[in-house]
């Protein structure tokens, strides 16, 4: 069983497709995001400030997301992160390690040619959902 994720915390999706799904099985509910990136969720836009404040507001755009869908970053199992630039991966582990200090999940980080919007950095993931 599938249900979809929605909250005007977080940007809204620019695309075909839900900010989250849980998915139920007899096993327990688990929640896959969608990317986060650093859209500010009251314009639509980019915060500015580079790589730094993009990583804050995704961040926050994926606490959002996990909030709404009943879990929290405690609950994250597995995160994925895109970047535009492999250079910025000390700025991005930085933001990162102040959210994730205990027990970080299992992560891959890994470069891409392009982000939506012009963005430089883009994390999903998935969480256990109580």
């Amino acid at each position: 069983m599938r249900k979809v994720v929605e909250t005007i915390e977080a940007p809204a999706a620019v695309a075909s497709y839900s900010q989250g799904i849980i998915y139920s099985s007899n096993s327990g509910k688990m929640l896959f995001t969608a990317g986060q990136i650093g859209l500010d969720p009251s314009t639509g836009e980019l915060v500015p400030g580079g790589i730094t404040a993009q990583m804050e507001r995704v961040m926050q755009n994926l606490m959002a997301v996990l909030e709404a869908g009943d879990t929290s970053l405690n609950r994250v199992i597995k995160v994925t992160i895109y970047m535009v630039d492999m250079d910025d991966y000390a700025a991005v582990n930085e933001v990162y390690s102040r959210y994730f200090d205990d027990k970080p999940p299992a992560r891959s980080a890994v470069q891409v040619t392009a982000l939506p919007k012009g963005a430089l950095v883009e994390v999903e993931c998935i969480a256990a959902v109580s």
